[in-house]
């Protein structure tokens, strides 16, 4: 790994997965909600765990996820979160740095337990997760570099991390170090319980200017316009933001940009094994093209590359050589 000068900077909660096969008996045993996410404390995230299947730990969490397929596509990722100085925080720490990722933050001894996510994998593919945050939401503005921002072409931010105060005030400051120094905005929604809790925020970050690019899914589109038709709340919430992109799982994707509108299909796969990180990888695949000057169509056609490659395995990283499957984009 260099120093040279990122594509694009992460921002979002260090989470180790932990991903396990399951049933769908198991899921209603423990009584969560299959295809959802949740948060739960440490106590809970032991007992569940212990009652998991054999899983396997990678670093992860939405930006993080988004990092790693950056470097993977091969361009310059930098990710920015909260580990803690224990077992879990070292095996982040080497995973992301190992998979290509500049990784500079430090670990605290002071912030608890390291995070997780305990991702239970239906034979269905679809995957229900159980996240503990610890220590990911304790993230200081201390640790935003305003010279690493200045350095990135594209500043990116997970919806995730804007629950807790400290690294919502974090992501605040490195919003307009980033407007300072010129280095485009991008936010994720990342689930529509984040909208939910936070509508308000996300409006105004959306009606003051402050990002370049939103990405969303379907539903999240939605419930951010408040309306339930996707032509309606596509073209509401476009009017207002540079560019918009959204993913619509197996219709595709679509990217607005004023007047300009471009989608693609989503590319063909040979078996759904587990969804776990399609929209983070699809958020890489656009995000570089976007950093590297490609159209909206070629960044789309990107994002739809990685993304189909992430969802025929498990966890969030790719297996096959993503550098490979884009020849001819970058």
């Amino acid at each position: 790994m260099t120093d040279r000068p990122l594509d694009v900077l992460c921002i979002g909660n260090a989470i180790v997965d932990v991903i396990s096969d399951s049933s769908d008996e198991f899921i209603t045993a423990q009584g969560l909600e299959k295809s959802s996410m949740r948060l739960i404390d440490e106590e809970e995230a032991v007992r569940l765990y212990g009652l998991m299947g054999p899983g396997r730990e990678v670093s992860g969490g939405s930006a993080g996820n988004t990092a790693a397929g950056i470097a993977a596509l091969g361009g310059a990722a930098g990710f920015i979160g909260q580990v803690a100085d224990d077992a879990l925080g070292d095996i982040y720490r080497h995973d992301i740095r190992a998979a290509g990722v500049r990784f500079d933050t430090p670990a605290r001894g002071d912030v608890g337990a390291s995070a997780r996510c305990l991702i239970l994998v239906t034979p269905d593919a679809h995957r229900t997760m159980n996240t503990f945050l610890g220590a990911a939401q304790k993230l200081e503005r201390s640790s935003i570099d305003a010279a690493e921002i200045a350095g990135a072409k594209i500043l990116y931010l997970e919806g995730y991390l804007w629950d807790p105060e400290a690294p919502r005030a974090a992501m605040k400051e490195a919003i307009e170090a980033a407007r300072a120094a010129g280095t485009k905005v991008a936010f994720t929604l990342s689930d529509s319980f984040c909208i939910s809790r936070h509508r308000d925020d996300f409006l105004a970050l959306v009606n003051e200017g402050k990002l370049d690019i939103l990405f969303a899914n379907e539903a999240e589109i939605g419930e951010l316009a408040g309306v339930g038709d996707f032509d309606m709340a596509l073209a509401a919430v476009g009017a207002r933001v540079p560019l918009l992109v959204v993913t619509r799982s197996e219709k595709g994707a679509v990217a607005v940009r004023g007047e300009e509108k471009a989608s693609v299909a989503a590319e063909p796969i040979e078996k759904l094994v587990d969804t776990t990180g399609a929209g983070d990888l699809f958020a890489a695949g656009f995000l570089l093209g976007e950093a590297r000057g490609l159209d909206l169509e070629q960044s789309l056609k990107l994002g739809a590359i990685a993304a189909a490659e992430v969802i025929q395995h498990y966890g969030a990283r790719p297996e096959a050589d993503l550098k490979t499957l884009a020849a001819g984009l970058l």
